[in-house]
């Protein structure tokens, strides 16, 4: 079975969102965890969570895929906004513990002229102090996912080898406390980002799915973001286009949620639609699937 949803506003709640999936004959979903331009989170509604988590395993969804707000920069320059990152992801697996065994995605940031290198190892450190804030294992069976990025402008996380950088160097800034990094840290591939970024998915997709295997582990993947592209190969520029409707067209996105190494994971639309566009889209997507 495919495994595909959507972004979905939150504003109603955990349950609306179940079922404005189960509408377009989704069985997973991804949200911002609180406002994606600020940073503030609404008082969670436990009986909505009570009776979403109920829904969810009626209908048997597969994880959902949280988002972080997109003024997380966990390797800025200033310590400020560092501090705001980490406090708010803490916050976020404190609130996401609410609703078991989901994903967490975020972008890993931009190095603001620090260099790349310095950009890694403030996420590394970032991520590590979010570990240890729980003592090394986060609550709710959470998987924090490091999202695979396009490359534009100072972005951290343009190649499968600064994901694997950041996963090794917060292992290595946690070796003296026990924890759950084996399971709980993971990667989420963008389709439109790595095209951008340099992936060439549509003639080589067994050999980039065999590059990320050898650099980081198919094992850490545990989502994916199905996205076309506005943007012509390598193009660095992050800018999403409807399935079919942009550089790497549909053809080459059936192949990936068909993909062998790839097929069980979830999938997550974020193109430029609305809710009619994403059911045509699911809806094409599930007649093309063929497991």
């Amino acid at each position: 079975m495919l495994h595909i949803g959507y972004h979905e506003s939150s504003s109603d709640g955990y349950l609306a969102m179940g079922k404005e999936a189960l509408s377009v004959q989704a069985d997973t979903f991804a949200f911002f965890t609180r406002n994606p331009r600020g940073g503030q989170a609404k008082p969670l509604n436990m009986d909505d969570i009570a009776a979403f988590n109920t829904f969810a395993a009626d209908h048997q969804f597969a994880p959902l895929v949280a988002h972080a707000p997109y003024t997380l920069n966990p390797c800025a320059l200033d310590p400020g906004l560092r501090d705001f990152a980490r406090n708010t992801m803490i916050d976020d697996m404190k609130r996401l513990a609410a609703t078991p065994g989901n994903l967490y995605n975020f972008h890993p940031g931009s190095h603001v002229k620090q260099g790349a290198e310095v950009g890694i190892a403030l996420t590394a450190q970032h991520l590590a102090a979010v570990f240890s804030a729980f003592g090394g294992t986060l609550p709710g069976n959470t998987t924090i996912l490091i999202e695979t990025m396009a490359g534009k402008g100072s972005e951290i996380g343009r190649s499968f080898e600064e994901v694997r950088a950041i996963i090794d160097q917060t292992y290595d800034a946690m070796k003296d406390m026990p924890h759950s990094l084996d399971t709980q840290l993971g990667v989420c591939l963008d389709t439109c980002h790595v095209w951008d970024g340099g992936y060439d998915i549509v003639n080589n997709l067994d050999g980039v799915i065999s590059n990320f295997d050898s650099v980081i582990g198919l094992g850490r993947l545990k989502a994916i973001h199905l996205n076309d592209s506005m943007n012509p190969f390598e193009s660095h520029k992050d800018r999403h286009a409807c399935i079919g409707k942009g550089s790497i067209g549909a053809e080459a996105l059936i192949r990936v949620i068909n993909h062998e190494a790839l097929y069980t994971l979830p999938f997550i639309l974020e193109t430029p639609n609305e809710h009619d566009g994403y059911k045509a889209e699911i809806e094409l997507l599930r007649n093309a699937f063929t497991h």
